[in-house]
């Protein structure tokens, strides 16, 4: 069994006694009502008109699922029914994400999230996550939940080095315009009681700085794959390029050609594997965000 997959399986093994707790039925049926009116109110956000109304009807479902989580024991609750946002658990339990998009008139998109962390008591700790891409000049650089380089996760991978705390890759979707969308992975760090975004443990070749974080830009009305392998112990994507190689570097023009590639924990670092042969074909959960539509979002999906 090779090192990555090693470190994901011990990890997730000796921390899945995080989740051990149960939520009392009193609890449930409260969770139960708030989550009946979370997907009314995010039917109300997804069908809006406009962008006035589109993000009052935000922070009304912000203010509601927040009161949600206030319930003690929330992070046990599921909150299945509640499919226009993606809520994503940690496979060893210690936290959970919930991301979602709002899509604005002019093509592109603002995310909104927070990270709930399962704490001993069932009281509330939340980490906001507040959209700060607008301001971000260079996507490589690390950030914290104040200026998060905003994204609709789907999956969650952690790392563990030399027996240090742990990390997280995070897998997400990050839309971008009317011509391209993105998808992204970041590294999840709990730092000094707070949470940092990027890590410099992506190594694209020798020589060259590891970066941050990774970012993939292609033409909007193709599906990209980008997920955790277990069986190859890497996290897998298509090798995206241009249709004409005189389009270089203009990613309305990229889109996969049929080939992989993959960053496998070797060391301290998630190194670049190219040209990879899979065993398995990609599966197309994959694929849920080719071009979402405001009237109909992707439904969250488990890996």
């Amino acid at each position: 069994m090779n090192k990555f997959l090693s470190s994901f399986l011990i990890l997730v093994c000796v921390l899945t006694k995080v989740g051990a707790q149960t939520i009392l039925p009193a609890q449930k049926a409260v969770l139960n009502k708030y989550q009946d009116s979370l997907v009314l109110s995010a039917s109300k956000l997804f069908n809006a008109a406009g962008n006035t109304e589109r993000f009052d009807q935000n922070a009304k479902f912000i203010k509601m699922l927040v009161g949600a989580l206030k319930t003690p024991h929330s992070f046990h609750y599921g909150f299945d029914s509640l499919r226009m946002i993606s809520v994503v658990e940690s496979p060893d339990h210690a936290f959970r994400i919930f991301s979602w998009y709002v899509p604005a008139d002019d093509g592109t998109y603002r995310f909104f999230g927070t990270i709930q962390l399962s704490t001993k008591d069932g009281k509330l700790k939340l980490y906001p996550l507040i959209d700060g891409t607008a301001e971000i000049s260079d996507p490589n650089i690390i950030t914290t939940n104040k200026n998060w380089f905003g994204a609709r996760y789907y999956e969650i991978v952690p790392l563990l080095v030399n027996g240090s705390n742990p990390f997280y890759a995070l897998l997400g979707w990050k839309g971008n315009n009317k011509k391209t969308s993105k998808k992204v992975i970041d590294i999840l760090s709990f730092v000094n009681d707070g949470i940092e975004f990027g890590k410099p443990v992506f190594q694209d070749s020798v020589g060259i700085a590891a970066k941050n974080r990774i970012v993939f830009e292609y033409n909007k009305l193709n599906s990209m794959t980008l997920r955790l392998d277990k069986a190859e112990g890497m996290i897998v994507f298509d090798h995206l390029a241009p249709f004409d190689p005189n389009m270089a570097g203009n990613f309305e023009y990229y889109a996969s050609d049929s080939s992989f590639d993959g960053y496998r924990l070797i060391g301290n670092k998630l190194k670049l594997m190219e040209d990879i042969e899979l065993k398995n074909s990609p599966s197309a959960l994959d694929d849920f965000y080719v071009d979402p539509k405001m009237k109909n979002p992707p439904v969250t999906k488990k890996f």
